[in-house]
This record gives C-alpha cells, structure tokens and sequence, in this order.
C-alpha cells in the first residue's frame, strides 16, 4: 500500500472528507509458480479422511517434464513443505546438474502456517509412546494420509514412478520417517531421516520391523555435529540398536554433517541422502 493511500484511509476512518475518488489498489492474491521454473509445477489443497484435516501441496515437476510422454520418474514427498519446499525442491534440479541425480517429481506436503493452531506436525509425526495419549500420536493416521490418499492423487495426476518413492523428514518429521521405516518399509523405496527429534516414542521406533518384500529399501539417517546434544545421541542409539539387526529391510547409511546445525543444514541433509539412495553403493 502506498503513503498517499495509507493516508488516506487514516483521514476516513478520521471522519476528515477529501478521500473518496481515490481507489485501493489491486492484490494479487497468489503469485504463480510458472515464473519460478526451477519450482514451477503443480499447487492443490486436499482434505484427508485419515487425518481429519487439510493440507496445501505443491508439486514441483522435473526440467523437461512432459505428461504425455512414457518417462516416469521418482517423487519425493517432503514432510514440513511449508518451510522445506521452496528450498529443496528448487535445490533438487542443481544435484541433477552436480552430482548426476535423476530428476525428480518433488511434493511438499504444507499445512499453511506456523502457527500451532494450524500446524499440526506435533500430532501428525508423533509415533505412539510410553505416556503419550493415543489422540497426541498421530503418525499412523498420517501414513494412513499418504498411502491412501496423497500417494494415489500425486500418482493419478503426474508421471510418478511408484517404485522410485522418497520420503524425506526434518526434526520431528525426521522422527516419522523412522516410523514410517519401521512400520511400511515398502511404502517408500528410501527414506531420509535429517536430525530426528525421536523422544517422546522412541520405544516404537525401536519395535520390530514389519516384513518387507522388497530387497532394494534404504535409510539414511543424518545428524549434524553442531545439533543438540540430546539429539544426537537419540540418533546415534537409535543406529546402533538397528545396525545389531541384521533382518532389518532396509540397508542403513549413517551420515554426519560437520558443523551442521539442526536445520539450516536441511539442504546437506537432502543432498547426502539422495546421493546415498542413488548410488551404486545403495543397490542390494
């Protein structure tokens, strides 16, 4: 809004006169992707019966994408897409450049806000625990959300590949990639858990995994050498416990970022993980 508008509007509600030829000037109130190309893709809400609530998701569509041709190619679903979209689904077409990484579909799964009224990641990544109340641990509603209606929907509207899922998590999303990981290995071929938030639930992250009938799963778990303390070892232990099972059914990389910081470090994260689940090293 301009001074003289500003002005303006503060003499009527003055009850000074003088203003009324002037006009409000016009709002734009989405700004569209497409001038964005290296976000440029796809934006629709969604309601989920699982949960019980909405979600905002944005798509981002590979450098050359073409929905008629018979190319699929991996999608990546990002957990805290309010915040971890803008930054890695634009970063992903530089790993195609530098490190050779397919492109990719990439999905940010976004609730809107930050505000708790609103965010609800509190619930939706929480695995179950000892002292928590089934209605505070929400994960298994969330998974139901992904694998029932998100997966389908991205699946039905893009070339997606769906043997060539990702899922990636921060923090507390960090923490639900494990659970995810432990509980529908073959929901998502890898898996990256960047610094995870693992207490409260850290019994059921430790539960038996459930059978997998896939042998090419990964999981790559980071931390960063500058993160919380009390983080840290949650996920140091949490390696070691599950690097002593050798039926696990995925095959587990643990990563560490010096200097890395708990979430400015999130690109690194994506970066280690992506190369880890895409190299040769991480072939069955």
């Amino acid at each position: 809004m301009r001074i003289g508008t500003a002005l303006c509007l503060l003499a009527v509600l003055s009850g000074a006169a003088g203003c009324a030829a002037t006009r409000p000037e016009p709002l734009t109130a989405i700004t569209p992707l497409d001038f964005l190309p290296a976000l440029r893709g796809e934006y629709f809400p969604i309601e989920s019966a699982a949960t019980g609530r909405a979600y905002h998701i944005y798509v981002r569509l590979p450098e050359g994408y073409d929905p008629a041709a018979p190319r699929l190619y991996p999608t990546v679903y990002l957990t805290d897409g309010d915040s971890l979209f803008p930054i890695l689904a634009a970063n992903h077409l530089f790993l195609t450049y530098d490190d050779g990484l397919p492109e990719a579909i990439v999905v940010g799964i976004a609730y809107g806000g930050f505000d708790p009224a609103v965010n609800r990641r509190n619930i939706d990544f929480q695995s179950p625990g000892e002292g928590l109340a089934p209605e505070a641990a929400g994960a298994g509603a969330f998974q139901r959300f992904l694998k029932t209606e998100l997966i389908p929907e991205i699946e039905r509207r893009h070339r997606s590949d769906g043997s060539q899922r990702v899922l990636f998590g921060q923090s507390r999303g960090g923490a639900f990639v494990l659970y995810s990981a432990v509980t529908d290995p073959d929901l998502f071929r890898g898996r990256i858990a960047s610094n995870p938030s693992i207490t409260p639930g850290m019994e059921s992250l430790l539960a038996p995994a459930a059978p997998a009938a896939r042998r090419d799963l990964g999981l790559v778990v980071v931390s960063g050498t500058r993160d919380r303390a009390d983080l840290q070892a949650e996920a140091a232990q949490w390696l070691s416990v599950w690097e002593g099972r050798p039926e696990r059914p995925w095959r587990l990389f643990g990563e560490r970022i010096e200097g890395g910081t708990h979430a400015a470090n999130a690109p690194d994260a994506y970066r280690r993980g992506m190369r880890r689940l895409f190299s040769e090293e991480a072939a069955p």
